[in-house]
Order: structure tokens, then C-alpha cells, then sequence
């Protein structure tokens, strides 16, 4: 065989082996593709499309079963793929209590359950100090701090991410007015009626009652001498103020039924951004509102030309950006509506209850995703921290919407009086027993006993869990 008969061949054999290879990077990109979008190959080989369940736990690596089977291999901070439907997944630990739910899964959709929390059953309490004085306790949304407040101008700020609570003095006497005009016998005389904190822990809006007078009051735990009366620095009474960023620099207010935003690094009160307003809440730099509706030019409106105008409509659903004055009607009210705005994976979302029916829209083309009729009509409405749901309440009668299940179940606490234990339980206290829920209301437990009902309960470092009994502030291992 001659040279030139050996090149010819052996460019044949690098090309078939060219062809080769880039038919098996296309198969092997198509069955990427295939799965992917969630279609697998069942037992009996047939193809069909599946979706993918994401479990978390703390404390990680809890064993998980899903319809009555497990392995070794399946451990929680992992991702399974499973077929469309119902599927029950329980969660167990050594030396754990046991966490389960069924859920739905969907065909090509992610499913993510992240916040099981699991107890160990066997835990060892300390006392962490007296606390006998006590009047009101709060706990920060990080749920590092904790502020006790009692009948004196001496309160404590108290530092729970360690393994050495840290009790900080906070002189409050020149911040309320009970207080700075008490100075002498060193007396707080107002009643608290809301503590809300800002995003970094370092500052608490509170509303505090004076005989039949209310006053806001920004207070700073770093350097109280910071602090600030709203309602006396801008003269006025305001219905409903809300911290809008991490700082508590700018606040949203509401003044006489209408919105304003407030500077407090400048001392300035802005214009009217929205007038006759029932209820708002934003999102970054969007406010979802729900107000009377009154005929403005500088409004525009989404809804198609065709549909009845909303001049015939005695309220409104609307959207208007902090600094930028128009204001986007969305759609007609018939009757006063609670409203939220939240974001959920990479979409925006607009819950609105109105007396019984929950509307949850999706923000960015105002599109219906969901509505529900509750048995009972709602007094508050809570967006969860990381927008996987929606608490709505009148006292311990609760009704949860499910994001990433995308419906809404009705439940009861033990007590009408509850509270937040981390960003997805809740708990609350009857005749000194600690009951823990999930947020919709699933994995019930009792924790412990000789509980106050009084003051706050919460987790901290997923390590610690705290609460008052008899005086004191009490703290049990729930983590090794």
C-alpha cells in the first residue's frame, strides 16, 4: 500500500471518528436537555416527565423517607427526582424528634422544602438571668438581639449569639417623654403597643400610648442619644408608620389617610405620595397600596380600555415607585382591601384579601395565579421573610398561603395570642405549654413548660432556644 493510499485512509478514520464524537456530544447534550425538563424513564421504561424535590433540615444529613422508602444514600441538603404527584416525605435524626409532610409534586417543576427544623428530645435548660422586672421583651428579626423593657429608664439590650448572652445598659430617659419628663424618679409610664425593628438590628420603631395620645419614637440601641420622636420632630399624628429600608432612615407614613415618605437624615416629610389610603406594603423601592379612588391626571391605568371605568368603583388597587409620581391603577375594589407585595424565586407577587377572598396576582403583568374564599375573615396579613408564604390572621385562627404548593390552608394555635419562633415556625403558649408549628400550621410539637405567654419565644444560632418562666430568661439546647 503506497503512501498516498495510507493518508487517504487514515483521513477517513479521523473523520468517522470526528462524526462520532459529535453525535455523541449531541446525545449526550439532548439527554442533558431531556432531563433537565423532567422527563425520566420509568420501571417499565416508558417515558415520563418528573419533577425534582430539594430537602433541607437543620440540623443537616436528617435521614429522608419518601413514600415509606429510604436508603443511606438520601440525606437531607440534597435533590431527588420524583414522579408527578402526591409523595410523603418524613425526616428523621438520631437523638431527634421526627418531621413530616405531604406535598405535590409537579411535572417539570422544582419543589423546595427548606425549613424542617427538627428538636433534639432530650434537652438540657440553663438560666440565663433575672429578668423579674420585665414588662415587654422583643426580639430583632435576625433574632440575635433581645430588648427588655421595663418601668424604669434602665433597659437592657441583650446579645444572644454566643454561648455567653451579653447584657448591655440602654439609657432611655432622654428618648421617651415619660421617661425625660420623669427624670427624677427615673420612671417610663407609656405603654407599649408596637416594637418593629430595622433590617440591621440596630434601631426599633415604636408606637407608645400616653393616656389617649399615641407618639412614634425611632430608638437607637447602639447610641440612644440618637434617637428620634417622629411625632414631636414633625408635629403631627400619624396613623401607620412602616421602616422602609435596613437603616431606618426613611420611613413610610401615613398622616391623615394619606401617604408620605419621611427623611429622617434630613428631618424632611415629603408630599402626599398616595391620598386616602386603607393599607400598603413594598418591596424594595415598589408601594402596592389599596385607597379610595379619586380622579387623578397624573394616573395610568392597565386595564383594558373596554372594562368599566374606575370612576364607577369607590376603591383601587394601585402601584406607585418611591420617587416617581405616577401612580398605576391595577384594578377596581369594590370594599376596603389588605394588600402585599413580595418576591418568590425570581417573580414578583401581589397578595389582596378582601373581607373572605385572597387574590394572589403576579406583579410584573398583574396575571391571576390564584383565588381562594377563607371561612373567616382576616384581621392582619404577614409576608414570610423569604416570600414562600403568606400568614393571614384574627387572632389563632390562621389561614396560610403556600407559595411553592400555591394553595392555602386554614388552621388554629392553641392560643389566640402567638408568635414567631424563627422566620418559618410559629408558636404559641396555653397554660405554660410551648406548641411549635410549621407556618401552615403541619408539625405540631410541644417543646416545653412553665412557659410565659407574656413575653417573646425565639431560636437563636439554630442552636438555642429562649424564653421567660417564673422571672426569668430561660434558654434550652435544641442542636448539638
Amino acid at each position: 500500500m503506497n503512501q498516498e493510499e495510507r493518508a487517504r485512509r487514515q483521513s477517513r478514520r479521523v473523520i468517522i471518528s470526528e462524526i462520532i464524537m459529535l453525535l455523541a456530544v449531541i446525545a449526550t447534550v439532548c439527554v442533558l436537555a431531556f432531563l433537565v425538563s423532567g422527563y425520566w424513564l420509568n420501571s417499565d421504561f416508558k417515558v415520563e416527565r418528573q419533577g425534582l424535590l430539594q430537602v433541607s433540615s437543620i440540623p443537616t444529613g436528617a435521614d429522608v423517607a419518601i413514600d415509606g422508602e429510604s436508603s443511606w444514600l438520601q440525606r437531607t441538603n440534597t435533590s431527588k427526582v420524583l414522579p408527578a404527584g402526591e409523595h410523603t416525605v418524613v425526616l428523621t435524626k438520631d437523638e431527634y424528634d421526627s418531621w413530616s409532610k405531604t406535598i405535590k409534586i409537579k411535572e417539570g417543576l422544582l419543589y423546595g422544602i427548606h425549613y424542617p427544623r427538627l428538636f433534639l428530645k432530650e434537652r438540657t435548660k440553663e438560666k440565663v438571668s433575672d429578668v423579674t422586672a420585665t414588662t415587654f421583651a422583643s426580639v430583632s428579626p435576625n433574632r440575635n438581639r433581645m430588648l427588655i423593657a421595663n418601668a424604669t429608664t434602665d433597659w437592657k439590650l441583650v446579645n444572644l449569639d454566643n454561648n455567653n448572652p451579653e447584657f448591655k445598659s440602654i439609657d432611655i430617659s432622654k428618648v421617651f417623654p415619660s421617661a425625660s419628663d420623669n427624670e427624677d424618679n427615673k420612671l417610663f409610664t407609656g405603654e407599649i403597643i408596637s416594637a418593629d425593628w430595622d433590617g440591621n438590628s440596630e434601631h426599633i420603631l415604636f408606637k407608645v400610648k400616653y393616656g389617649d395620645n399615641y407618639e412614634w419614637i425611632i430608638l437607637d440601641v447602639r447610641d440612644p442619644k440618637n434617637s428620634v420622636n417622629i411625632t414631636r420632630t414633625f408635629a403631627a399624628n400619624f396613623d401607620q408608620i412602616k421602616i422602609y429600608d435596613n437603616s431606618a432612615s426613611t420611613l413610610l407614613a401615613v398622616r391623615d389617610g394619606n401617604l408620605h415618605k419621611i427623611d429622617l437624615s434630613s428631618r424632611q416629610i415629603s408630599a402626599i405620595l398616595v391620598e386616602k389610603i386603607h393599607s400598603f406594603d413594598h418591596y424594595e423601592s415598589e408601594i402596592v397600596f389599596a385607597a379610595d379612588y379619586i380622579p387623578s391626571s397624573n394616573s395610568s391605568s392597565n386595564k383594558d380600555d373596554s372594562s368599566d371605568s374606575t370612576e364607577t368603583a369607590p376603591y383601587y388597587l394601585g402601584l406607585v415607585r418611591l420617587g416617581d409620581s405616577d401612580i398605576t391603577t391595577l384594578s377596581e375594589l369594590t370594599s376596603p382591601a389588605k394588600v402585599t407585595i413580595s418576591k418568590f424565586y425570581d417573580d414578583k407577587y401581589i397578595t389582596t384579601l378582601t373581607d373572605t377572598n385572597l387574590k394572589l396576582y403576579r406583579k410584573d403583568d398583574f396575571k391571576e395565579v390564584l383565588s381562594a374564599d377563607l371561612s373567616f375573615s382576616p384581621a392582619k396579613m404577614k409576608v414570610g421573610r423569604d416570600g414562600n408564604f403568606v400568614i393571614m390572621n384574627d387572632g389563632g385562627r390562621i389561614a396560610t398561603l403556600d407559595m411553592e404548593a400555591m394553595a392555602t390552608r386554614e388552621w388554629q394555635t392553641t392560643n389566640p395570642s402567638f408568635g414567631w419562633l424563627d422566620d418559618n415556625m410559629i408558636y404559641s403558649v396555653a397554660d405554660g405549654v410551648l406548641t411549635v408549628y410549621d407556618f401552615d400550621g403541619q408539625n405540631q410539637r410541644q417543646l416545653s413548660n412553665n412557659v410565659s405567654s407574656q413575653f417573646p419565644v425565639t431560636i437563636t444560632g439554630d442552636k438555642w432556644l429562649y424564653y421567660f418562666s417564673d422571672g426569668s430568661l430561660i434558654r434550652e439546647i435544641i442542636t448539638k
